[in-house]
């Protein structure tokens, strides 16, 4: 994957397009599908993280593994290590938005509120990112990109609208809730730590090995601080979900994630949120017999559709 050379200046102001108005080529297209691939089908390997070691040590074995591919990738090309303290700001925040806390809160929230729930408040970030996006990085936020969301996301709650009426609604539910929209905000603010390193012409790899250990050290100092046992479960899915997590998940998925924040802003990239529990379904048909409703068949369609709203060139 292609990045800026290490001495390269960043663009005159003036001089970059806008990535709200940029239009999706067939590389971006191709990040775009990535992203939403690796991550939907991450829901297996994600079920077999869970119930015998904690979220965060489990968390912290996934991002050790990845920064050190990271770390390999980026000695493999070349890329410079060395930056700046306010450039070690931004992905001190990276690191413990985007790599660390957002997964923890998804974590501890997804266990008392449904999964279908979980899904519809992390399709929000399609949402929380515009708006971030308008709040810290000034983009002027587009109706079109606001639409389109709110069709996603409305899309998302009808695909999981029998499990979530299902279940019932008490105080931990209300806590897990609000755990999973914190973590929805997490995730919008990591994202603009890791759109602001492009102006500063941080090379995308070295900025996300330097995100990665960081968040490395912020889920080392959670699992000492909540005494969590250092331990593995020694099981081949547990193994073979974690590698998954690493490599798949958070090395190339990530990577092409960051690139599409920085070739289309976040308002946009962060749309893919919304197609992820469609992937995760699709698999789902395919390796548990999901049976595909009319309401789910019509939630699909209006997440689609707002995919279509999003990602298609304004004017």
């Amino acid at each position: 994957m292609s990045t800026a050379p290490p001495n390269a200046a960043a663009p005159a102001a003036g001089a970059r397009p806008d990535p709200v108005q940029a239009g999706l080529d067939a590389r971006a297209l191709g990040l775009y599908a990535t992203v939403v691939f690796s991550w939907g089908a991450s829901w297996i390997a994600l079920k077999a993280q869970l119930g015998v070691v904690a979220p965060e040590v489990s968390l912290l074995w996934r991002f050790v593994i990845a920064a050190a591919i990271m770390l390999a990738w980026v000695a493999a090309r070349g890329e410079r290590m060395r930056f700046p303290l306010r450039d070690h700001l931004r992905f001190a925040a990276a690191g413990a938005f985007l790599f660390s806390l957002n997964f923890t809160l998804f974590y501890y929230g997804g266990v008392t509120i449904p999964s279908g729930l979980l899904a519809v408040v992390f399709s929000l970030a399609s949402i929380t990112n515009l708006l971030m996006g308008a709040l810290l990085l000034k983009q002027r936020p587009e109706a079109r990109v606001a639409l389109g969301g709110v069709i996603g996301v409305t899309g998302v709650a009808l695909l999981y609208y029998p499990q979530i009426a299902g279940a019932g609604f008490d105080r931990a539910a209300a806590v897990g809730l609000g755990l999973c929209l914190l973590g929805t905000l997490s995730f919008s603010l990591g994202n603009i730590a890791a759109a602001s390193l492009k102006d500063r012409g941080v090379p995308l790899l070295s900025a996300n090995a330097w995100g990665m250990i960081y968040g490395v050290l912020v889920l080392l100092a959670l699992s000492i601080v909540r005494g969590h046992d250092f331990q593995v479960e020694w099981t081949l899915p547990y193994l073979g979900g974690l590698f998954f997590l690493a490599i798949v998940s958070s090395v190339i998925a990530f990577a092409s994630y960051v690139t599409l924040l920085r070739r289309i802003g976040p308002a946009r990239a962060g749309y893919a949120t919304v197609l992820f529990p469609i992937v995760a379904l699709s698999v789902s048909t395919l390796v548990e017999g999901y049976v595909w409703t009319w309401p789910a068949i019509l939630g699909a369609g209006l997440a689609l559709l707002g995919n279509v709203v999003v990602l298609r060139r304004g004017r």
